[in-house]
């Protein structure tokens, strides 16, 4: 394949600055583009190099030709973050007439060429609620030049653009299984009433921070891919044993669909395993019947079904997050969302959302990779490098510091999880099962989340009245690097009993 330079590509510049037409009048510059979009293999070279240069990429920095390659890739739906703010609790007179004259300016420079507006049928896909972004359908590249020079707009991104569609190595389940393992008699202990702990709980003393706090009065929320129906200890027996008077309600929020107007979401059950295993590791019951317990036992949760897989690679799984995020936001008693997923890149909608539930009080948990050998590359991923996320990755429990061998490292990273043995890969954190009955291995940046997610939910059971900052600050006090933060793993390991003493 011919190696194209985006700067060459780009566009061709017409200029009669200087000239005269038959008038005598000067004529303006004039940028002509190639009617061929790049292919989705040159934007993803594109993409990559940027990450590998800069640690990260942002749609909204992009060349307008790369945006609208993109765009003619991912059904030409546009997303467009207005107004100077990402959100406002109630829609401001502002934020209502920089939307309003935005899509004016879209439905003036899209009247011959949007198929949609031909039809005579709405424009705008969907809107953010108390976000200040929306989607529409956008075909023209002049149009997107027009909102790149609009000063009431923040970002616009082609939110319709699947980047792993185009990378056929990689599979589109990424993280998904839902087998049950046989698990080493040596990767857990049995405490009462008859459970299991497993071995990567000793190495945060989680086990003797029980005596102090068992996550009880605390709701966490969890987003991800819903939660097993055939796993009763997550249902119908979530109190049992030690485990009792607290709450598991599942939503479901993903519009499993190819279709981008589709609303219809495919209810809360787990389809993938992933958020099945997460749920199991941050509030498990301590039970009687011999199946491994969670972090934050006594914990309340709220888990959504938000996406069909770890990685955000879609129009649906990246609305169903910022609608799980928005809505977390929006429960007063939602202290900590644990987030273990995630994309190599940022999407708007999703950050406005991140920024949204931050300014809530509420202490976000992301994954700094997403437990997938092919995202690697990519550093911490989105949205664990956000400032406003606390973002956590797994080491073996060897001498020193070794991320896992599926794990990111780098300088966003706030936590490390000692979660894989460092004589064997296959040797990791054990769960509950996605079915009655089963048990589980479960490894990567993704456990390591969860696992921190339920050791903030016991600091805040012990502190109640604490806020975040006063919570995330003693996470830090506790961890094993503190006050010195590395490079690439941050604070390091969290001591759950100091942190909760």
């Amino acid at each position: 394949m011919k190696k194209i330079s985006i700067w060459v590509i780009v566009l061709t510049l017409i200029a009669f600055a200087g000239c005269k037409n038959d008038d005598g009048k000067k004529e303006s510059y004039k940028e002509v583009y190639p009617k061929t979009p790049l292919t989705g293999q040159e934007i993803n070279n594109i993409i990559r190099e940027t990450l590998n240069k800069t640690g990260d990429f942002d749609w909204n920095k992009a060349d307008v030709f790369v945006l609208w390659s993109a765009l003619t890739h991912g059904n030409n739906i546009l997303t467009i973050g207005y107004d100077e703010q990402p959100f406002a609790e109630v829609n401001s007179k502002r934020s209502e007439q920089a939307k309003k004259q935005i899509l004016e300016q879209v439905l003036s420079l899209e009247k011959n060429s949007t198929e949609n507006i031909r039809k005579g049928e709405s424009v705008v896909i969907a809107e953010g609620k108390e976000l200040n972004f929306m989607d529409v359908y956008v075909s023209n590249i002049e149009t997107l030049v027009a909102l790149k020079n609009n000063a009431k707009v923040r970002y616009i991104e082609p939110s319709g653009y699947r980047y792993f569609d185009f990378e056929p190595m990689v599979k589109s389940d990424s993280g998904c299984d839902t087998d049950p393992e046989t698990i080493n008699s040596g990767d857990y202990t049995v405490v009462a009433p008859n459970c299991q702990v497993s071995w990567t709980y000793y190495k945060h003393n989680i086990p003797s921070a029980w005596s102090y706090s068992t996550g009880s009065g605390v709701t966490v929320g969890l987003i991800d891919t819903g939660v097993s129906s055939e796993q009763s200890l997550l249902g119908s027996s979530f109190n049992q044993g030690y485990s009792s008077g607290r709450t598991i309600t599942k939503y479901g929020v993903y519009v499993n669909s190819i279709w981008p107007w589709s609303t219809t979401t495919d209810g809360s059950v787990d389809k993938c395993g992933h958020g099945t295993l997460m749920a199991a590791t941050l509030a498990a019951p301590r039970n009687n019947l011999g199946y491994p317990v969670g972090v934050a036992y006594n914990c309340n949760l709220v888990a959504y079904r938000a996406t069909g897989d770890v990685v955000l690679d879609g129009y649906h799984e990246q609305r169903g997050v910022s609608r799980a995020l928005t809505e977390l936001a929006n429960m007063a008693s939602v202290k900590v969302i644990s987030m273990s997923i995630g994309h190599i890149f940022s999407v708007g909608s999703i950050s406005d959302a991140v920024k949204y539930a931050y300014s809530k009080g509420k202490m976000i948990v992301a994954a700094g990779g997403t437990s997938t050998t092919f995202t690697n590359f990519a550093g911490v991923i989105f949205p664990a490098n956000m400032t406003e996320t606390v973002a956590a990755t797994g080491i073996t429990d060897g001498s020193g510091y070794t991320e896992c061998d599926v794990c990111h490292k780098g300088s966003k990273i706030d936590f490390t999880v000692i979660m894989q043995r460092a004589s064997d890969a296959n040797r990791r954190s054990v769960c509950l099962g996605f079915f009655n009955n089963t048990r589980n291995y479960v490894g990567g940046s993704s456990v390591a989340t969860s696992t921190t997610a339920g050791i903030a939910a016991l600091i805040w059971g012990k502190y109640p009245t604490w806020t975040r900052d006063q919570v995330l600050t003693r996470m830090k006090q506790s961890a094993s690097l503190y006050p010195n933060k590395s490079s690439d793993f941050g604070w390091g390991s969290i001591n759950a009993l100091a942190a909760v003493q």
